[in-house]
């Protein structure tokens, strides 16, 4: 193992600090990389929420859509999300065993060395297996082991960090990085460079599909939804698991925003539907939707003209690649990384920024309302956010590991073959 002792390299982490730089090279410079693909063979790590498999699912069909043949294996844990999506999609899964990093000295600690040992022991089994040119990181448990056996096998290691406050695993992978991509351009991790998110699939082609006809496809996912294509329409979503401040403090103004002439289409999260339906039951029904999830969201953005959600890395790349207006209500736990992904786009005038606790009935009522009775300002909103945002994420990730393959001079001839 290169520098010292695992534990130590988790642990003093400082992505200012490497053993070599390397200048950032954004896609589209001039050395930018040719479209006949020098990948074909990769390792991915990332799993455990969709923040982390999306945006890799996203880079493995480019990958595959540059090199058919492409040999990409993924490493991701057996009970994150990864597990079901992965093999869903056509590609293998490499079961990781799952190492979480201790905040304060446990048991856990002791057997941390153990553990990290056996996972990078996977990874760089999985290296081998498939002779990869390039291991490819979206952070998240099984990135660590991911990075730790790339450089032991000094494979070129690309990460690309979501949040704009990295994660543990990416600060530490960017001290060996080759190339470093960020969702958000002010993310401090060294040597990166503003590649924007890789997309969902179906959010890439939602962004062709507006472009193309955003009215034709108004009309015709309201008509999928039940809904009025003509009325300024609410999209309101706390994620697949829901918010309940969101929930409440929503439904809780449902007379007013109703009464402004507008819609809505509540996504309360799974099992949190009574208490909104029991508050809106009185008003009007067809004009007030009220679901537990959405499986196909792209339908809800493509009828959106203001959406109330959290502010995941994910959320606020979407709707700034499609230029739906937002109002983001940051969760008030955890390091706060959810207000600074939304700030950027805020600050641009795409979104309006509003804290948990201040998110009540009447900070809805009294601000909702008149945002979604005001066509223009919702234009000019949409303009700002659609200005700040990128559709071609997974693109300029694989450009990223075009660069690095290249760089380190991997012969490609006896893998192609």
């Amino acid at each position: 193992m290169h520098g010292g002792p695992i534990r130590d390299a988790i642990l003093h982490a400082d992505p200012r600090e490497g053993p070599h730089q390397v200048r950032p090279v954004r896609p589209g410079d001039d050395e930018k990389v040719m479209m006949s693909s020098a990948v074909v063979s990769v390792v991915l790590a990332g799993g455990g929420s969709a923040g982390h498999v999306n945006p890799l699912l996203s880079v493995a069909d480019e990958v595959r859509r540059r090199e058919p043949g492409a040999r990409v294996l993924a490493l991701g844990t057996t009970t994150g999300l990864e597990a079901e999506l992965v093999p869903a999609r056509g590609y293998e899964l490499r079961p990781v065993p799952r190492v979480p990093m201790p905040r304060r000295p446990s048991p856990d600690l002791l057997r941390l060395p153990g553990r990290l040992a056996a996972a990078v022991k996977v990874a760089e089994d999985a290296i081998d297996e498939i002779g990869a040119q390039a291991v490819i990181g979206f952070g998240g448990y099984v990135a660590t082991p991911a990075y730790l056996a790339a450089r032991r096998k000094d494979v070129p290691i690309v990460i690309h960090e979501q949040n704009a406050r990295p994660g543990l695993a990416n600060r530490l992978g960017a001290r060996w990085a080759a190339r470093v991509g960020l969702t958000f351009a002010g993310t401090p991790l060294r040597g990166g460079v503003h590649t924007g998110l890789p997309l969902r699939q179906a959010i890439a082609a939602l962004v062709q599909e507006r472009e193309a006809d955003a009215a034709g496809l108004r009309v015709r996912a309201a008509a999928e939804l039940g809904l009025d294509p003509a009325l300024p329409t609410l999209v309101v979503t706390g994620g697949s698991l829901g918010a309940q401040s969101l929930n409440r403090a929503v439904s809780g103004a449902a007379a007013q925003v109703l009464a402004a002439g507008a819609q809505v289409l509540h996504l309360t999260g799974k099992g949190k539907s009574d208490e909104v339906r029991e508050a809106v039951v009185a008003l009007d029904g067809p004009r007030y939707q009220v679901r537990d999830y959405l499986e196909q969201m792209e339908l809800a953005y493509a009828v959106a003209d203001l959406v109330v959600c959290r502010a995941g890395a994910g959320s606020v790349a979407e709707h700034a690649a499609l230029g739906i207006p937002a109002v983001y209500v940051p969760l008030p736990i955890g390091n706060g990384e959810q207000r600074l992904n939304a700030l950027p786009l805020v600050e641009a005038g795409g979104g309006l920024l509003v804290d948990d606790a201040d998110l009540t009935s009447d900070w809805v009522a009294t601000h909702v309302p008149t945002l979604l009775a005001d066509r223009e300002r919702l234009g000019v909103m949409a303009k700002a956010a659609r200005s700040a945002g990128t559709s071609d994420g997974a693109a300029r990730v694989v450009d990223l590991v075009e660069q690095a393959v290249r760089s380190a001079g991997t012969d490609t001839t006896e893998v192609r073959s």
